[in-house]
C-alpha cells in the first residue's frame, strides 16, 4: 500500500491548551493501522509562536523527532533547545511540550506508542 501525501488526513489542532493549532498530518490514520501498539503517528507543524502544551503522559509515552527548524522543549521540568535530527523522548508518568519559539515553521514527526 502507498498513502500518498494528497491522500493523508490533515487537521489543525490546539494540543494540550498550547497556543495556536497545530498542522498535523497523519501518517497512520487509526489504531488498527498501528496494531494497538500506538494511537498517533504524524507529521506536525509548528507555525513560529505556536506549541504544544505542557502536559503528562499516562499508560503511554510520546517520542519526537524533529525534521525542520528548532524550538524549546519541555523535559519534565528542563527547557532543552531541540535542532533537526534530534529525537525527544517523554515516558509514561513525564511531563514535555513544546514551543516554536522561532520565526521560522518547526517540523517534527510524533508518535504515541501504548
Amino acid at each position: 500500500m502507498v498513502r500518498t501525501k494528497a491522500e493523508q488526513t490533515v487537521a489543525f489542532q490546539c494540543i494540550r491548551n498550547g497556543n495556536g493549532e497545530v498542522e498535523m498530518h497523519k501518517i497512520l490514520n487509526s489504531v488498527d493501522e498501528m496494531y494497538g501498539k500506538g494511537r498517533l503517528f504524524n507529521h506536525m507543524v509548528l507555525a513560529p509562536g505556536f506549541s504544544v502544551g505542557d502536559h503528562t503522559h499516562e499508560g503511554d509515552n510520546e517520542i519526537y523527532y524533529i525534521l525542520k527548524g528548532s524550538g524549546l522543549y519541555n523535559d519534565n521540568g528542563t527547557k532543552v533547545r531541540v535542532y533537526p535530527g534530534d529525537t525527544t523522548i517523554c515516558n509514561d508518568g513525564e511531563l514535555h511540550g513544546l514551543v516554536n519559539d522561532t520565526d521560522e515553521p518547526m517540523e517534527f514527526i510524533a508518535l504515541i506508542l501504548y
